[in-house]
């Protein structure tokens, strides 16, 4: 690609941006592996595919772990192409939330804003407990023999106690420091986060293969109610074997989201028609494959798949533990996963940041004209950006910390991916008429009722035990949706700009931000 080539794309895309009534004020610096890595690392298979394997295998054994992440995998898949031809149409970092607003209407766009916050800041607080969990389990419990399981006691008020609280403060200020000082030095280490995933998850499962004493396959469909104690009471007992199936459900929806991070990024990216679908669809693909290999591999290596289940939440911190490896490769892997655990979260502070700032931008949220405010050093949304560090750490201090967030995470995204797609269900061929590159033809429909009608299970499977906190999470939510709604929002929400009066009546003020920003330093 040649400079020029290069420019026209940029300019097309700014011309892209304007048609929607928005200026080009982020740095659009993000080829296709870069848009790509920040879905593949918010995804991050080393993070949910090793923190919550427990959930898929505490239910019914191998049988719903493997085809539990199959069945999953597919489902985000589809759902992932009908976002792909929304965000292919209108690649803006509000991502969902304008495809909702012009899809279905302000108050529709604005209640799809509010779930997918809340979701992206569960993804961002639960993989920064995660890594809290996986530093404390593998490097300082494994490596250096510390055990820190007293700790807690010290603060047993806040959920976790203060070790917890402490570590998640600096690892989500260091998060905040690296996003606020630009995207160029973020999206390097988001590039590297890409390639560390996939190292890291194939020598995971190849010293996992290596280690094994034997290759018995057959065990990987074997299917065994491990709900209750004998599963480390991860999940209370059942006898329903759909029941678990749908219970470890949470496994690979869990894992799998934040692929909205690709859109979110839309303004950051050069082609973003063609290279947001793409990231999207891309992300999704290789970690249904990576991690269903890695999840095989831990079945496999287990010494004893019955008594393994029984470890509960540390079921993947005793089995690397156990494995017949030289303790240097083993201290380098857990390095590995929790660097890859750290920069995962990283991803989501960039990716959630936007989503804040384009919210702002439009008038959405409370203290909208900083939160819109954009860094002319640095064009980074650092208001954003530490406001979605702040709420993060948050959330992690009065629940029980990681099961929660886990399942809070994949309902409130899922909700919000359904909604903007449910909108493009009654919208395709009516007021939606303008399409990008990446189409669905008459697939579009068929799969569209798919992840709604998917999005609604999500719903039952996120507030049952040991989810259960999440059901005043929800009602909560909803009642503060419909009460800001119909008391303040609706009158004083403009919403973004859809019609062509709107977007016209524009044009004079995206002319002066973007020479604002002319000569600021990326």
């Amino acid at each position: 690609m040649t400079d020029r080539s290069e420019k026209e794309i940029l300019a097309a895309d700014a011309a892209t941006l304007h048609k929607m009534g928005y200026a080009q004020e982020l740095s659009r610096r993000m080829h296709a592996f870069s848009n790509f890595a920040v879905a593949f690392s918010i995804i991050c298979i080393l993070a949910g595919g090793i923190t919550s394997f427990q959930v898929g295998y505490s239910t019914g054994g191998a049988f719903t772990a493997i085809i539990g992440w199959i069945v999953g995998g597919l489902f985000a898949l589809t759902v992932g192409a009908c976002m792909a031809q929304i965000a292919s149409a209108y690649p803006t970092a509000g991502g969902l939330y304008h495809w909702s607003s012009i899809l279905g209407g302000r108050g529709w766009g604005w209640a799809t804003a509010w779930f997918n916050l809340a979701g992206l800041i569960f993804v961002i607080s639960s993989v920064d407990v995660g890594v809290y969990n996986l530093f404390n389990g593998l490097i300082l419990n494994n490596i250096f023999g510390i055990n820190t399981s007293a700790w807690a006691n010290y603060w047993p008020v806040v959920s976790g106690g203060w070790p917890q609280v402490l570590a998640v403060v600096l690892i989500a200020g260091a998060q905040g420091l690296l996003n606020h000082f630009g995207i160029r030095f973020t999206t390097k280490l988001i590039d590297f986060s890409g390639y560390l995933i996939f190292v890291v998850a194939v020598l995971l499962t190849g010293t996992m293969l290596y280690a094994t004493p034997h290759w018995d396959f057959s065990r990987l469909i074997a299917f065994h109610n491990f709900s209750g104690a004998p599963g480390g009471s991860v999940v209370p007992h059942s006898d329903s074997r759909f029941y678990l199936f749908l219970l470890c459900m949470l496994y690979p929806l869990y894992t799998m989201t934040g692929y909205d991070g690709s859109a979110h990024t839309s303004e950051e990216t050069v082609n973003a028609r063609i290279n947001v679908p793409k990231g999207i669809m891309n992300s999704i693909f290789w970690s249904l494959v990576f991690g269903l290999v890695m999840a095989a591999s831990f079945i496999i290596a287990m010494p004893d798949p019955i008594k393994n289940a029984g470890d509960g939440s540390n079921i993947i911190f005793n089995l690397m533990a156990g494995l017949a490896v030289p303790t240097v490769w083993k201290d380098l892997l857990y390095i590995g996963i929790v660097v890859a655990n750290f920069l995962c979260a990283l991803a989501g502070v960039t990716s959630t940041s936007r989503m804040v700032y384009a919210f702002a931008r439009d008038g959405g949220l409370p203290g909208s004209k900083w939160l819109k405010q954009v860094d002319r050093k640095h064009r980074s949304p650092v208001y954003a950006i530490w406001a979605v560090v702040v709420v993060s750490i948050g959330s992690t201090l009065y629940s029980p910390a990681f099961a929660a967030l886990a399942a809070g995470c994949a309902m409130f995204l899922y909700i919000s991916y359904a909604m903007p797609i449910l909108a493009g269900l009654f919208a395709e061929g009516r007021s939606w008429t303008e399409f990008g590159p990446f189409r669905l033809g008459v697939f579009s429909k068929p799969l569209a009722l798919i992840s709604v009608l998917g999005g609604v299970l999500i719903i039952y499977i996120g507030t049952r035990p040991p989810n259960d906190i999440l059901d005043s999470y929800f009602i909560g939510l909803l009642v503060l949706i419909a009460v800001i709604w119909f008391g303040v929002a609706r009158t004083r929400f403009p919403g973004p700009p859809i019609n062509a009066g709107e977007i016209a009546a524009r044009a004079a003020e995206i002319m002066a931000e973007e020479a604002a920003l002319k000569g600021a330093v990326d």
